[in-house]
Protein backbone atom coordinates (compact mmCIF):
# COMPACT_ATOMS: atom_id res chain seq x y z
CA UNK A 1 0.00 0.00 0.00
CA UNK A 2 1.45 3.34 -1.08
CA UNK A 3 1.23 6.70 0.67
CA UNK A 4 2.07 10.22 -0.46
CA UNK A 5 2.24 13.42 1.55
CA UNK A 6 0.36 16.28 -0.10
CA UNK A 7 -1.01 19.48 1.43
CA UNK A 8 0.47 18.30 4.73
CA UNK A 9 -1.63 15.11 4.67
CA UNK A 10 -0.72 11.45 4.28
CA UNK A 11 -2.87 10.01 1.48
CA UNK A 12 -3.27 6.28 0.85
CA UNK A 13 -3.46 5.24 -2.79
CA UNK A 14 -2.81 2.54 -5.37
CA UNK A 15 -1.94 2.86 -9.06
CA UNK A 16 -3.03 0.03 -11.32
CA UNK A 17 -1.84 -0.55 -14.90
CA UNK A 18 -0.02 1.58 -17.46
CA UNK A 19 -1.19 4.03 -20.09
CA UNK A 20 -3.59 6.96 -20.13
CA UNK A 21 -3.99 8.32 -16.57
CA UNK A 22 -7.34 8.02 -14.82
CA UNK A 23 -8.48 8.50 -11.23
CA UNK A 24 -11.57 6.95 -9.63
CA UNK A 25 -13.18 8.60 -6.60
CA UNK A 26 -15.90 6.75 -4.65
CA UNK A 27 -18.76 8.36 -2.78
CA UNK A 28 -19.83 8.60 0.84
CA UNK A 29 -16.95 8.13 3.22
CA UNK A 30 -16.14 4.83 1.53
CA UNK A 31 -12.52 3.91 0.85
CA UNK A 32 -10.75 2.88 -2.32
CA UNK A 33 -11.18 -0.75 -1.17
CA UNK A 34 -14.98 -0.63 -1.06
CA UNK A 35 -16.53 -3.14 -3.44
CA UNK A 36 -16.69 -2.04 -7.06
CA UNK A 37 -14.08 0.72 -6.91
CA UNK A 38 -10.96 -1.36 -7.44
CA UNK A 39 -12.86 -3.61 -9.86
CA UNK A 40 -13.73 -0.60 -12.01
CA UNK A 41 -10.11 0.55 -11.89
CA UNK A 42 -8.87 -2.92 -12.80
CA UNK A 43 -11.16 -3.15 -15.81
CA UNK A 44 -9.95 0.23 -17.06
CA UNK A 45 -6.34 -0.81 -16.46
CA UNK A 46 -6.89 -4.01 -18.45
CA UNK A 47 -7.76 -1.81 -21.42
CA UNK A 48 -4.41 -0.03 -21.32
CA UNK A 49 -4.84 2.71 -18.72
CA UNK A 50 -2.96 3.82 -15.60
CA UNK A 51 -5.61 4.14 -12.91
CA UNK A 52 -5.32 5.80 -9.52
CA UNK A 53 -7.59 4.76 -6.67
CA UNK A 54 -7.19 6.77 -3.49
CA UNK A 55 -8.51 7.34 -0.01
CA UNK A 56 -9.77 10.89 0.34
CA UNK A 57 -8.88 12.67 3.58
CA UNK A 58 -11.36 11.40 6.21
CA UNK A 59 -11.61 7.97 4.54
CA UNK A 60 -9.69 4.71 4.58
CA UNK A 61 -5.96 4.95 5.28
CA UNK A 62 -5.61 8.70 4.76
CA UNK A 63 -5.29 11.41 7.40
CA UNK A 64 -8.33 13.18 8.75
CA UNK A 65 -8.57 16.86 7.89
CA UNK A 66 -11.07 19.49 9.00
CA UNK A 67 -9.77 22.48 7.05
CA UNK A 68 -11.30 24.25 4.11
CA UNK A 69 -14.64 25.75 3.12
CA UNK A 70 -16.13 22.28 2.66
CA UNK A 71 -15.09 18.67 2.96
CA UNK A 72 -15.49 18.17 -0.80
CA UNK A 73 -13.33 21.21 -1.64
CA UNK A 74 -10.63 20.04 0.76
CA UNK A 75 -10.69 16.60 -0.86
CA UNK A 76 -10.62 18.10 -4.36
CA UNK A 77 -7.52 20.12 -3.49
CA UNK A 78 -5.88 16.98 -2.09
CA UNK A 79 -6.66 15.04 -5.27
CA UNK A 80 -5.15 17.72 -7.49
CA UNK A 81 -2.00 17.75 -5.38
CA UNK A 82 -1.83 13.94 -5.44
CA UNK A 83 -2.12 13.81 -9.24
CA UNK A 84 0.73 16.31 -9.54
CA UNK A 85 2.83 14.42 -6.98
CA UNK A 86 2.41 11.16 -8.92
CA UNK A 87 3.05 12.83 -12.31
CA UNK A 88 -0.42 11.69 -13.43
CA UNK A 89 -1.77 15.10 -14.42
CA UNK A 90 -3.71 15.69 -16.53
CA UNK A 91 -5.93 12.66 -15.93
CA UNK A 92 -9.43 11.52 -16.73
CA UNK A 93 -11.16 12.37 -13.44
CA UNK A 94 -14.09 10.07 -12.74
CA UNK A 95 -16.36 9.43 -9.78
CA UNK A 96 -19.82 8.60 -8.57
CA UNK A 97 -22.12 10.02 -5.90
CA UNK A 98 -19.91 12.06 -3.54
CA UNK A 99 -17.03 11.17 -5.84
CA UNK A 100 -18.78 12.98 -8.69
CA UNK A 101 -18.88 16.15 -6.61
CA UNK A 102 -15.18 15.87 -5.70
CA UNK A 103 -14.36 15.18 -9.37
CA UNK A 104 -16.29 18.23 -10.58
CA UNK A 105 -14.67 20.47 -7.97
CA UNK A 106 -11.19 19.12 -8.77
CA UNK A 107 -11.57 19.87 -12.47
CA UNK A 108 -13.06 23.32 -11.79
CA UNK A 109 -10.55 24.40 -9.13
CA UNK A 110 -7.49 22.81 -10.79
CA UNK A 111 -8.05 22.66 -14.57
CA UNK A 112 -4.41 21.71 -15.17
CA UNK A 113 -4.95 18.24 -13.66
CA UNK A 114 -8.01 17.26 -15.75
CA UNK A 115 -7.91 15.96 -19.31
CA UNK A 116 -11.56 14.89 -19.15
CA UNK A 117 -14.32 14.35 -16.59
CA UNK A 118 -16.82 11.50 -16.09
CA UNK A 119 -19.52 11.58 -13.39
CA UNK A 120 -22.54 9.57 -12.31
CA UNK A 121 -25.01 9.48 -9.40
CA UNK A 122 -24.70 13.24 -8.84
CA UNK A 123 -26.28 14.25 -5.54
CA UNK A 124 -28.84 17.02 -5.67
CA UNK A 125 -32.38 18.17 -5.01
CA UNK A 126 -33.63 19.87 -1.86
CA UNK A 127 -34.16 16.69 0.13
CA UNK A 128 -31.03 15.00 -1.22
CA UNK A 129 -28.76 17.89 -0.28
CA UNK A 130 -30.31 18.56 3.12
CA UNK A 131 -30.00 14.84 3.85
CA UNK A 132 -26.31 14.91 2.91
CA UNK A 133 -25.54 17.74 5.29
CA UNK A 134 -27.32 15.88 8.06
CA UNK A 135 -25.68 12.56 7.21
CA UNK A 136 -22.11 13.86 7.09
CA UNK A 137 -22.19 16.32 9.97
CA UNK A 138 -25.07 15.98 12.45
CA UNK A 139 -23.88 13.03 14.55
CA UNK A 140 -20.40 14.54 14.91
CA UNK A 141 -21.79 17.94 15.90
CA UNK A 142 -24.11 16.39 18.48
CA UNK A 143 -21.40 14.17 19.94
CA UNK A 144 -18.87 17.01 20.24
CA UNK A 145 -21.49 19.32 21.71
CA UNK A 146 -22.66 16.88 24.38
CA UNK A 147 -19.51 14.94 25.30
CA UNK A 148 -16.47 16.32 23.49
CA UNK A 149 -14.09 14.68 21.06
CA UNK A 150 -13.97 11.39 22.99
CA UNK A 151 -17.58 10.92 21.96
CA UNK A 152 -16.83 11.85 18.34
CA UNK A 153 -14.12 9.21 17.94
CA UNK A 154 -16.55 6.59 19.27
CA UNK A 155 -19.02 7.20 16.43
CA UNK A 156 -19.40 4.31 13.94
CA UNK A 157 -18.85 6.61 10.95
CA UNK A 158 -15.23 7.33 11.98
CA UNK A 159 -14.16 3.78 12.89
CA UNK A 160 -12.62 2.75 9.56
CA UNK A 161 -10.41 5.84 9.28
CA UNK A 162 -9.32 5.43 12.92
CA UNK A 163 -8.60 1.71 12.62
CA UNK A 164 -6.72 1.94 9.33
CA UNK A 165 -4.78 5.07 10.34
CA UNK A 166 -4.42 4.92 14.15
CA UNK A 167 -2.72 8.34 14.32
CA UNK A 168 -6.05 9.87 13.34
CA UNK A 169 -7.41 9.18 16.82
CA UNK A 170 -4.85 11.48 18.43
CA UNK A 171 -5.45 14.12 15.77
CA UNK A 172 -9.16 14.15 16.48
CA UNK A 173 -8.82 13.99 20.26
CA UNK A 174 -6.46 16.98 20.16
CA UNK A 175 -9.07 19.14 18.46
CA UNK A 176 -10.98 21.81 20.37
CA UNK A 177 -14.63 20.68 20.37
CA UNK A 178 -15.93 24.19 19.72
CA UNK A 179 -13.66 24.62 16.68
CA UNK A 180 -14.63 21.18 15.41
CA UNK A 181 -18.32 22.05 15.74
CA UNK A 182 -17.76 25.32 13.87
CA UNK A 183 -16.15 23.43 11.00
CA UNK A 184 -18.83 20.78 10.82
CA UNK A 185 -21.58 23.42 10.88
CA UNK A 186 -19.83 25.32 8.09
CA UNK A 187 -19.51 22.10 6.05
CA UNK A 188 -23.17 21.30 6.69
CA UNK A 189 -24.30 24.71 5.40
CA UNK A 190 -22.52 24.12 2.09
CA UNK A 191 -25.23 21.57 1.25
CA UNK A 192 -27.98 24.19 1.57
CA UNK A 193 -29.96 24.03 -1.74
CA UNK A 194 -30.47 27.79 -1.76
CA UNK A 195 -28.13 29.25 -4.38
CA UNK A 196 -27.12 28.77 -7.99
CA UNK A 197 -24.56 26.03 -7.35
CA UNK A 198 -24.67 23.20 -9.90
CA UNK A 199 -23.40 20.97 -7.10
CA UNK A 200 -22.44 22.23 -3.62
CA UNK A 201 -19.39 24.46 -4.02
CA UNK A 202 -19.59 24.75 -7.83
CA UNK A 203 -21.44 27.90 -8.94
CA UNK A 204 -23.05 27.90 -12.38
CA UNK A 205 -20.53 30.49 -13.60
CA UNK A 206 -17.60 28.24 -12.64
CA UNK A 207 -19.23 25.23 -14.29
CA UNK A 208 -19.59 27.25 -17.50
CA UNK A 209 -15.82 27.83 -17.52
CA UNK A 210 -15.01 24.12 -17.16
CA UNK A 211 -14.04 23.39 -20.74
CA UNK A 212 -12.75 19.80 -20.52
CA UNK A 213 -14.75 17.04 -22.25
CA UNK A 214 -17.30 15.65 -19.79
CA UNK A 215 -19.39 12.48 -19.77
CA UNK A 216 -22.47 12.70 -17.56
CA UNK A 217 -24.53 9.58 -16.85
CA UNK A 218 -28.21 10.36 -16.44
CA UNK A 219 -29.69 9.39 -13.08
CA UNK A 220 -32.82 7.29 -12.77
CA UNK A 221 -36.24 8.87 -12.28
CA UNK A 222 -36.67 6.81 -9.11
CA UNK A 223 -33.45 8.11 -7.51
CA UNK A 224 -34.31 10.71 -4.87
CA UNK A 225 -30.71 11.07 -3.69
CA UNK A 226 -29.22 11.66 -7.15
CA UNK A 227 -32.13 13.19 -9.07
CA UNK A 228 -32.39 12.92 -12.83
CA UNK A 229 -32.90 16.68 -13.00
CA UNK A 230 -29.53 17.25 -11.29
CA UNK A 231 -27.64 15.08 -13.79
CA UNK A 232 -29.37 16.88 -16.65
CA UNK A 233 -28.61 20.29 -15.12
CA UNK A 234 -24.93 19.39 -14.71
CA UNK A 235 -24.72 18.25 -18.32
CA UNK A 236 -26.40 21.47 -19.46
CA UNK A 237 -24.06 23.62 -17.36
CA UNK A 238 -20.81 22.09 -18.66
CA UNK A 239 -19.81 23.54 -22.05
CA UNK A 240 -18.34 20.34 -23.52
CA UNK A 241 -20.51 17.60 -22.06
CA UNK A 242 -22.24 14.48 -23.31
CA UNK A 243 -25.30 13.18 -21.44
CA UNK A 244 -25.76 9.40 -21.76
CA UNK A 245 -27.94 6.67 -20.34
CA UNK A 246 -26.23 4.44 -17.76
CA UNK A 247 -25.71 0.69 -18.25
CA UNK A 248 -28.39 -0.18 -15.68
CA UNK A 249 -32.10 0.30 -15.16
CA UNK A 250 -34.07 3.13 -13.60
CA UNK A 251 -34.18 1.58 -10.13
CA UNK A 252 -30.44 0.87 -9.81
CA UNK A 253 -29.89 3.07 -6.75
CA UNK A 254 -32.86 1.55 -4.93
CA UNK A 255 -31.67 -1.94 -5.79
CA UNK A 256 -28.14 -1.20 -4.62
CA UNK A 257 -29.42 0.13 -1.30
CA UNK A 258 -31.38 -3.08 -0.82
CA UNK A 259 -28.31 -5.11 -1.76
CA UNK A 260 -26.20 -3.19 0.73
CA UNK A 261 -28.65 -4.14 3.48
CA UNK A 262 -27.83 -7.73 2.56
CA UNK A 263 -24.08 -7.16 2.77
CA UNK A 264 -23.27 -6.20 -0.85
CA UNK A 265 -21.59 -2.99 -2.02
CA UNK A 266 -23.43 0.07 -3.29
CA UNK A 267 -20.81 0.31 -6.04
CA UNK A 268 -20.62 -3.36 -7.04
CA UNK A 269 -21.93 -2.72 -10.56
CA UNK A 270 -19.71 0.25 -11.39
CA UNK A 271 -17.54 -1.92 -13.69
CA UNK A 272 -20.51 -1.97 -16.07
CA UNK A 273 -19.59 1.62 -16.93
CA UNK A 274 -16.30 0.60 -18.53
CA UNK A 275 -17.36 0.13 -22.19
CA UNK A 276 -18.98 3.57 -22.32
CA UNK A 277 -16.10 5.20 -20.46
CA UNK A 278 -13.51 3.71 -22.81
CA UNK A 279 -15.40 4.53 -26.01
CA UNK A 280 -15.93 8.12 -24.91
CA UNK A 281 -12.33 8.64 -23.74
CA UNK A 282 -10.94 7.21 -26.97
CA UNK A 283 -13.16 9.62 -28.89
CA UNK A 284 -12.53 12.86 -26.99
CA UNK A 285 -8.86 12.26 -26.19
CA UNK A 286 -7.75 10.75 -29.50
Amino acid sequence: MAHATVNGLSIGYDVIGEGRPWVITPGGRFSKDYGGVRELAGALADAGNRVLVWDRPNTGESDVCFDGASESEMQADALAALLRELAMAPAVIAGGSGGSRVSLLTAARHPDVASALAVWWISGGALGLVSLGYHYCSDSIRAAWNDGMESVVALPEWQEVLERNPANRDRMLAMDPASFIDTMEQWMLVYCPCGDDVVPGLPAASAAELDVPALVFRSGRSDLNHPRTTSEAVAAALPDSKLVEPPWGDTEWLERQAARAGGDSLFARWPLLVPQLLEWADDVLA
